[in-house]
């Protein structure tokens, strides 16, 4: 399995690394209400728009996960006080048992 891992990392970056030498033509790139023009080569275009997409798919993954995350500590902490309240209620029943002697008479014992 980890070599079928490296071997399809090892074709991916060999297909980013060609099409990097591809595209390096610089583009122009302005953004509408700012005065600023910017020429970057396409491939940078391309690889920041995938870390741009990258990054807010993350963070909407993570703010559609807060209401799991926060039910899954809920019930952490309700385990933790149910166990620290069995805890509790084995120590007490070990202490009210009373030693009960098991011994067999004297004439009934074996050698």
């Amino acid at each position: 399995m980890r070599i079928f891992y490296r071997a399809v990392v090892l074709v991916g970056a060999i297909i980013l690394i060609l099409f990097a030498v591809s595209n390096h033509e610089a583009v122009s790139l302005t953004l509408w209400p700012l005065p600023f023009l910017v020429d970057l080569p396409l491939y940078l275009l391309f690889f920041l728009s995938l870390l741009v997409g990258f990054l807010i798919g993350g963070s909407a993954a993570w703010i559609a996960g807060r209401r799991h995350r926060r039910e899954l500590r809920r019930r952490r902490r309700r385990i933790e006080a149910l166990e620290r309240e069995l805890a509790a209620t084995q120590s007490q029943l070990e202490s009210r048992r009373e030693p009960t002697a098991t011994a067999l008479p004297a004439n009934r014992r074996t050698s």
